[in-house]
């Protein structure tokens, strides 16, 4: 008999079911993309019942796709967008509103408010994080304080709080009919409430940003065979199937690469680009601008914490390029249009769209095309956002060095850009290390359907998922040192440009 486990992937723009069997490989595959709403300058939402009818759309489809049997589904996972944030209704399952992205920039006067006493690191030794509109904490603060009637439902017990993880899995298991109201320790460590040593919500964070506890999910392991409920047989899945496992996204990808042991570090280009490396059981502070998290947690192990460099436009560059400029008519076609020309031409594009994130965290920063002359043109830009992605990710990896003492050999990649082969050589040029693809690159979701496997048995453990890990491509270094060393200081000077904008 068939055995197979689902893995939902909810991202920043679209939906995933993917089915995997007990080698780690795709059996079916569902996606289907949902609404960017932009109500103003710096902030960014999603209409959280639009995801839902998504997430159950792309469950259906992937059963029928790959002509599954529900019964054969012995269990599912779950990862997320991080740090999205929404409030809703316990008896109606209806929001107070959309949910608050994670690149979302409007609750920048709340953190400078709380960082008057303390500064931006004011919580960084409970949390592992700096102050930022990046976490959900100060978004909570918001609509509690914006939205009407928010808060009087909170005191009442009738509203609840979840990042994305905590929305799916309480439909998944009844929604208003007894749904589990549960987060995975890796999500709750992006709140800016959950203390990274006693992996519990901190209270004296909650009396600060004034959070009422009622209204905050259970804190949970990523793997959990106290499973949380399982789908109804007129759910989506249209059988009873437990859910069982859940990470952040970033957590999953690195699950799915197998990144057990410390030192191991992969890289995910997405939406945004985000770098972890494995810390095993230390809790290691950043002293580089890094953010220190729950790697991930395995049923009543102790947690795997990881150091997190975390870039917030890479992908979503090139959306940008699409959606906005009309420069290409799709995603794919940025290779082409950036091989075009032999170079940059002296152009740089800093994405600071949503203000800097790791190293710099400057919520006042935005983006900047520097270096323009009449002998730039569009292959140059796509080459410029391309390359954008790259050299984020090495001023991540060296604060990384800096932080942990580690010089990477390699480093492993993954989401939806590592197709792009011209961005993969330029990381391994301007690295100066070796790039090494997996032959299932899509390891957010497969770290989703390890952990829910773990959890009932699928795998014994981790040595199983290690196996399962392919190599498909290396991309070795070929720039000579001089070169390396002229392109990146052009992006270090690009990048002071964006500082200050917003005053």
């Amino acid at each position: 008999m068939p055995e197979y486990i689902a893995a939902i992937d909810q991202g920043t723009t679209s939906t995933r079911c993917m089915l995997f069997d007990h080698h780690g490989q795709v059996i079916s595959a569902a996606q289907k993309e949902h609404s960017q709403i932009y109500p103003q300058p710096g902030w960014v939402e999603h209409d959280p019942l639009e995801i839902w009818e998504c997430t159950q759309d792309v469950i259906r489809r992937s059963l029928a796709k790959g002509d599954i049997n529900p019964r054969d589904i012995l269990a599912i996972g779950v990862t997320n967008q991080r740090e999205t944030t929404l409030i809703w209704d316990k008896q109606t399952g209806q929001p107070y509103g959309n949910a608050i992205v994670w690149q979302d920039t409007r609750t920048k006067q709340i953190c400078d408010d709380l960082a008057e006493d303390g500064g931006l690191d004011r919580f960084r030794d409970q949390t592992g994080l700096p102050l930022a509109t990046y976490f959900s904490g100060p978004k909570i603060k918001w609509i509690l304080e914006n939205i009407n009637g928010a808060m009087a439902d909170v005191d009442l017990g009738n509203a609840l709080f979840g990042n994305i993880d905590t929305w799916i899995i309480w439909w998944l298991t009844g929604g208003p009919n007894g749904g589990s109201h549960v987060t995975d320790v890796t999500n709750a460590s992006r709140t800016l409430l959950m203390n990274l040593k006693t992996l519990d919500w901190d209270a004296e964070l909650l009396t600060t940003l004034g959070i009422p506890r009622q209204m905050l999910p259970r804190i949970v392991p990523s793997s959990d065979s106290q499973t949380w409920g399982s789908t109804s047989q007129d759910g989506p899945f249209g059988a009873a199937v437990p859910v069982c496992g859940d990470l952040g996204d970033q957590q999953a990808a690195l699950v799915g690469q197998a990144c057990f042991l410390p030192g191991e570090t992969k890289n995910t280009y997405g939406t945004g680009c985000f770098m972890l490396l494995n810390t095993g059981r230390d809790i290691v502070p950043s002293k580089s601008g890094l953010l220190t998290t729950v790697a991930y947690q395995l049923g009543e192990s102790p947690p795997i914490y990881a150091l997190e460099g975390s870039v917030a436009i890479t992908g979503a560059l090139i959306q940008w390029l699409r959606d906005n400029l009309g420069l290409i008519q799709n995603s794919s076609e940025v290779e082409e249009l950036a091989r075009s020309v032999s170079d940059n031409g002296g152009v740089y594009f800093v994405p600071a769209f949503s203000g800097l994130f790791a190293p710099y965290w400057r919520s006042d920063a935005r983006g900047v095309i520097a270096g323009l002359t009449r002998f730039a043109n569009k292959g140059h830009i796509a080459r410029a956002a391309l390359e954008a992605a790259a050299f984020q990710s090495r001023e991540v990896l060296e604060a990384m060095q800096s932080d942990s003492g580690v010089n990477l050999s390699q480093l492993k990649v993954d989401g939806g850009m590592v197709v792009n082969e011209l961005l993969m050589q330029f990381q391994a040029d301007i690295l100066g290390v070796p790039v090494v693809r997996p032959k299932v690159s899509e390891t957010t979701a497969l770290g989703a359907a390890y952990a829910a496997g773990l959890a009932i048995g699928l795998w014994d453990d981790t040595d199983d998922l290690r196996a399962n890990w392919e190599q498909d491509k290396v991309w070795q270094p070929n720039m000579d040192s001089e070169t390396q060393k002229v392109l990146y200081a052009g992006w270090k000077k690009a990048v002071t440009r964006t500082f200050d904008w917003i005053e």
